[in-house]
């Protein structure tokens, strides 16, 4: 699985990969922090400040794991039903 890293703003505007993402940058995305760890995302409880290039990078990070759940909830349900009128079909062949 590939890795996110965020990245932290040092002094003079200069850039390094941070520890973790803070959990205000979590909530933007709407993750708590067992979810995140569970993705393996790292998290720093220490930082507080919120950077968009950190909330982008995790939208982003997101949109390549998390599949869309409406595709494979229509193929269960068009199963469901295929299994049903065959149970059903069963049932009056044998009176």
């Amino acid at each position: 699985m590939t890795e996110v890293k965020p990245l932290v703003f040092k002094n003079r505007g200069k850039q390094r990969l941070g520890k973790g993402f803070s959990l205000g940058e979590l909530k933007e995305v709407k993750l708590s922090m067992k979810q995140a760890l569970k993705l393996s995302i790292p998290v720093d409880s220490r930082r507080r400040t919120i950077h968009e290039s950190n909330v982008k990078a995790l939208k982003e990070f997101l949109a390549k794991i998390v599949k869309p759940e409406k595709a494979s909830k229509s193929t269960a349900e068009e199963k469901g039903k295929k299994g049903k009128a065959r149970s059903v079909k069963k049932k009056r062949s044998k009176q």
